[in-house]
């Protein structure tokens, strides 16, 4: 039994654990492994913190994109609303325009004949006088011509204008 080397390797085995234990290698290695668990806590109790800030932040990003969603939608309903009030207004003034512009072409266009029919009056007037003029000059001679002419030239004109 003393010459066989697993005798010895575990005698030298027991004197290493002896020697172990009275330098203190298992406490220390104890203290270290404690230590290592320790610190492995710490960062697994950090990342639960963080995965939860992250959950936290996803939360109010879905909440802002959703309510920037609300708004955007709530912004093109208001600019179509408002699109289409500016058009129906713009239709109503055009339309407005258009029976103002009517309006107006047609009161020149009753000046314009109303002016047109003065202006065929006063050419017949003319005509009226001039013919009625040269008849009574060549029919009737003297004081009592002078007068006469006088006096339908002037009725005429009264009549016509």
């Amino acid at each position: 039994m003393f010459f066989e080397p697993e005798f010895w390797v575990a005698v030298a085995f027991v004197i290493l654990m002896v020697v172990f234990g009275y330098l203190g290698v298992f406490k220390t290695a104890m203290t270290a492994l404690d230590h290592r668990a320790e610190r492995i806590k710490a960062e697994l109790d950090d990342a639960a913190r963080l995965k939860q800030e992250a959950a936290k932040v996803l939360a109010d990003y879905k909440s802002r994109s959703a309510m920037a969603e609300r708004e955007a939608a709530d912004i093109i309903a208001n600019a179509r609303a408002e699109a289409e009030r500016i058009a129906t207004e713009a239709k109503a003034k055009m339309e407005d325009f258009v029976a103002r512009r009517t309006k107006t072409a047609e009161s020149k266009i009753a000046l314009a004949e109303a002016q047109a029919l003065a202006d065929v009056r006063a050419a017949a007037a003319e005509a009226a006088v001039q013919a009625a003029s040269t008849i009574l000059s060549q029919s009737v001679r003297g004081q009592v011509a002078d007068d006469l002419l006088a006096k339908g030239i002037n009725e005429v004109r009264q009549k016509l204008n």
